[in-house]
């Protein structure tokens, strides 16, 4: 059988139940037709780079499919069928990625470990540390 990953994206106004049980109802499909789905990840509400009829924001949902061709094929003539999917990817991939996915994973660094940010002096019109103007102030 052949692997894929497969994404989807289902539109802002519906509710998590029913991306839920459009999950399921996908799933049902490729279970049906032989085929297995080796991991499942609900993403979130992400914005969209551009509307896609008429939604900024979406559903997002990743799957990771081991299943014959037709089994994809029928998936996805029925995500077409559906008015809550807006948009939907499908790649053949060699192996599943182990463990959670880039989405998932918490590696990324975050905004609060910045180093505190430099204050404006609006006489001298220049950036520097409060430190740094209170030495200053201190040798005169």
């Amino acid at each position: 059988m052949s692997l894929y990953e497969h994404i989807f994206m289902v539109r802002q106004d519906a509710s998590n139940a029913q991306v839920e049980s459009l999950t399921e109802q996908f799933r049902t499909v490729i279970t049906e037709n032989e085929g297995s789905i080796e991991k499942h990840e609900y993403w979130g509400i992400k914005p969209l780079a551009y509307k896609v009829k008429k939604n900024r924001k979406a559903h997002f949902t990743l799957m990771n499919i081991s299943a014959p061709h037709a089994a994809v094929a029928e998936m996805e003539r029925q995500m077409t069928l559906s008015d809550d999917v807006i948009r939907f990817l499908t790649l053949r991939v060699d192996e599943h990625e182990e463990g959670p996915s880039v989405m998932m994973r918490d590696d990324r660094p975050r905004r609060d470990t910045r180093p505190p940010r430099k204050s404006f002096d609006d006489k001298n019109k220049t950036f520097g540390d409060k430190k740094d103007e209170d030495k200053k102030g201190d040798d005169s």
